[in-house]
């Protein structure tokens, strides 16, 4: 499907009385600060909206120290009845989780509108506005927001910050944009120490045991002219845990000396894997890509099947081809 203006994303929203907003699974600080973000400013236009996310199982709790965030339900089911459905941090259809069937029929209705910012995303929607070049869905939307007329406060300064700042790893990536787009939103008098301890410095001393027991088990693992720094999180070691704590786990592996390429398996039931890859000198969104997820170049993930050994050999093979 082709990619459309922000005018042509603005036109639908505007003519929508009601909204639901989607977010991916396992959503973190861009997809719930995307969800917030679009939320406030449309019912700052007297939208109807509804915020979801399409899993089972509970969101972590500090994600909600972004405002805005309070009405986000998980369901397994799409609500019905809504003028316009809304993707935002989606990279593909089945990002959506257990709403992905539902979605792919409100597809064959025409009222989808996919926000993304992900370079495997080539739009999935009726309506696709998919920058690459923005760090984060909430840098995305800022425009829409312009467009549609609303006025930036506080909190949609937060939501839009704290996308911003999770995923270009606390500034360490992204455009020189980036660093004015944040100053513009630190004058809506912002506490940025606070957000970064919110989303990404509160672990529990449990989830600190978690971490070690993993982190004990780093493998180095060659993958042709590459070398990978490898974690394990296994499902009886993990579960139980905050999704914000079991990601942290990759930070470990960015950049570790000797390697050029982290990876972190994370077994979300026995035998399913959610696959994290981070790296300064691979092409991460490549190397997902080719095993059926995607991402961006220095970040992406992708799902498997299998015993350690074997996904690892699994992706080994695909890195070694670059």
């Amino acid at each position: 499907m082709s990619m459309s203006s922000i005018s042509e994303v603005v036109g639908a929203l505007q003519e929508a009385d009601s909204v639901c907003i989607v977010a991916h699974l396992r959503p973190d600080a861009d997809a719930l600060g995307s969800m917030a973000t679009l939320r406030l400013g449309l019912e700052q236009l007297g939208k109807k909206t509804r915020c979801v996310v399409g899993q089972d199982w509970p969101i972590s709790e500090n994600l909600f120290t972004i405002p805005g965030t309070d009405t986000v339900e998980v369901t397994t089911s799409l609500p019905t009845g809504y003028d316009l459905y809304v993707t935002v941090d989606c990279g593909s259809l089945d990002r959506t989780g257990l709403l992905a069937r539902d979605l792919a029929k409100a597809i064959r209705r025409g009222n989808v509108v996919c926000i993304d910012h992900h370079a495997s995303n080539h739009g999935f929607g009726n309506i696709n506005l998919v920058d690459v070049s923005c760090e984060s869905t909430t840098t995305v939307l800022a425009p829409v927001l312009e467009e549609l007329g609303v006025t930036l406060n506080s909190e949609i300064a937060h939501a839009m910050y704290a996308g911003l700042v999770t995923d270009t790893g606390s500034f360490r990536w992204g455009r020189p944009q980036m660093h004015s787009f944040a100053g513009k939103l630190m004058e809506y008098g912002l506490d940025t120490k606070q957000i970064a301890v919110d989303l990404m410095d509160s672990n529990t001393a449990e989830d600190l045991q978690m971490l070690g027991r993993v982190l004990a088990n780093v493998q180095i693992v060659p993958a042709g002219k590459h070398t990978m720094a490898v974690l394990v999180g296994r499902y009886d070691v993990i579960s139980g845990h905050s999704d914000s704590a079991v990601e942290t786990m990759v930070d470990f592996v960015r950049a570790l000396d000797g390697t050029d390429l982290g990876v972190v398996f994370k077994e979300q039931v026995p035998g399913f894997w959610a696959v994290s890859l981070r790296s300064n000198r691979v092409n991460c969104s490549q190397v997902a890509r080719r095993l059926g997820g995607g991402g961006h170049v220095p970040a992406a993930g992708y799902s498997t099947s299998g015993e350690p050994e074997d996904i690892i050999a699994e992706l080994v093979d695909i890195v070694g081809q670059f």
